[in-house]
C-alpha cells in the first residue's frame, strides 16, 4: 500500500486482515501535514465488503467520535469495490455534515480558521 503520498499502511504481524497505518492529512486541507494513525480489518470478502477503520490518534472531524470510530455510508452500505482505503484520505477534507457523529465539528467545519486551531489543540501524536 506505499507509494501514495501521506499514506502507508501494513498488515500486523502475520495476520493479513489485520493491518496499521498512517494518514497525513492532504494539501490545502485544515488537516494539512497532521499524522493519524489507523487500525484497519479487512473482512474475508473485501474488496466486495468495506473493511472496518478506526482512528487510533484522536481526530476531531465530523464523522469521527470520540472512540476513533468512522461513520460513513461509503464504510457501510455505499461500498463500492472500486473503491479502496485511500478514500479516506480524501474525506478527512470533505466531511458529510450532514449526519455528524460530532456535531461540535460538524458547526465548527464552516469556520476553516477555527476549526484548524481545534484540530491543533486537540492533536495529540501517537506514541
Amino acid at each position: 500500500m506505499g507509494g501514495d503520498p501521506g499514506i502507508s499502511a501494513f498488515p500486523e504481524e502475520d495476520n493479513i486482515f489485520c493491518w496499521k497505518g498512517t494518514i497525513t492529512g492532504s494539501k490545502d486541507t485544515v488537516f494539512e501535514g497532521i499524522e493519524y494513525k489507523l487500525s484497519l480489518s479487512f473482512p474475508a470478502d473485501y474488496p466486495f465488503k468495506p473493511p472496518k477503520l478506526k482512528f487510533e490518534t484522536g481526530c476531531f472531524h465530523p464523522n469521527v467520535d470520540i472512540r476513533g470510530n468512522i461513520c460513513l455510508g461509503i464504510l457501510q452500505d455505499k461500498w463500492s469495490s472500486a473503491y479502496d482505503v485511500r478514500i479516506i484520505q480524501s474525506l478527512l477534507g470533505e466531511p458529510n455534515t450532514s449526519s455528524p457523529l460530532n456535531t461540535q465539528a460538524a458547526a465548527l467545519w464552516e469556520n476553516q480558521e477555527e476549526y484548524r486551531k481545534m484540530v491543533e489543540k486537540l492533536y495529540k501524536p501517537a506514541a
